[in-house]
């Protein structure tokens, strides 16, 4: 994120940037930071997130790797991490690499066929999954928990919780992103401390102290694995266009993991963004609404790692 962007909290100060062209059937909306894409009746946006790696980096290292561009974050206690994304921007893979020379892969997002020619990545892709909607065996309460009427003991349980369905296999990060039916697999905290002014994505001093909870959940969850990976959504109302609220969605998640990190040690790259605009609403209303400009928070390791059982305890 720019000095420019992190200064600017709402989305009218730069609306006036975006660039719009048609490929095919295909609509890319480009803006400062974010890239959307619209094909057919789906569409979805996309950012960079090593932006987020390099706050108080000692030190950044780019190179190109054949099509791949990967970039070194060095921290100051000698950890590296590790980002490779294709020619098109797509994260392929994210690693920790210790002052040791031990390296922890986080995020492996390869493509589990062979790769796209050069230049055709940026479409949707094969990403979205038709998988039936999960069968809730468990109570509401226990599957949905509500961050502002959960102490940290359940937030923590709710969190390394196994997936409530078994899985096929393992799944990439785009499949997990795209695919509701799938992230629905993961039992969620919905972030309701902290909701935001219609059109913009600031965070003020007094909600963020109310992510304390969860991020004790998250760091004792890192602490047991070191390749935990929580998936931050985020969501709006129902008013607006839909390019709006996809980008202030994405900029609300990204403002809560950086809130995670910058204040309460929550390793960054344990931390993966996506906005989700009005298309999942917590209130049913085509009006303005504070509770449905919220965040979510899940574990998606299993959905990465094709993992059924609860991790063990520690």
């Amino acid at each position: 994120m720019t000095p420019e962007q992190q200064r600017s909290r709402r989305l009218e100060d730069f609306r006036g940037d975006r660039q719009r062209t048609q490929d095919g059937n295909r609509t890319i909306i480009r803006e400062p930071g974010r890239t959307i894409i619209r094909e057919g009746n789906q569409t979805i946006i996309r950012h960079n997130e090593t932006d987020r790696f390099r706050r108080n980096a000692r030190d950044i290292q780019m190179q190109q790797r054949g099509r791949d561009s990967v970039t070194t974050i060095v921290r100051p206690d000698g950890a590296r991490i590790i980002t490779t994304l294709d020619e098109n921007g797509r994260l392929l893979r994210r690693a920790r690499r210790d002052a040791r020379g031990r390296e922890i892969i986080i995020i492996d997002n390869t493509p589990r066929g062979p790769r796209r020619p050069a230049g055709i990545g940026i479409g949707l892709g094969p990403v979205f999954l038709n998988i039936a909607p999960v069968v809730h065996r468990i109570p509401r309460e226990r599957y949905i928990v509500e961050a502002d009427q959960a102490d940290e003991a359940l937030i923590y349980e709710t969190l390394i919780a196994p997936p409530v369905e078994r899985l096929e296999r393992r799944y990439t990060l785009d499949e997990i992103r795209y695919s509701s039916g799938l992230r629905d697999r993961m039992r969620r905290v919905d972030v309701d401390t902290i909701t935001f002014e219609s059109g913009s994505w600031e965070i003020t001093p007094d909600q963020a102290a109310r992510l304390n909870g969860i991020a004790n959940a998250m760091r004792r969850a890192i602490a047991r694995n070191p390749a935990e990976v929580f998936l931050i959504e985020g969501h709006t109302d129902a008013t607006g266009a839909d390019e709006d609220n996809l980008s202030l969605s994405d900029r609300r998640a990204e403002a809560v993991a950086l809130v995670l990190s910058d204040q309460f040690g929550v390793p960054p790259e344990n931390l993966t963004t996506q906005g989700y605009g009005e298309q999942y609403l917590k209130v049913p209303t085509d009006g303005p609404e504070r509770q449905n400009r919220r965040v979510t928070a899940r574990r998606i390791t299993p959905l990465l790692m094709g993992q059924n059982a609860a991790p063990p305890p520690r």
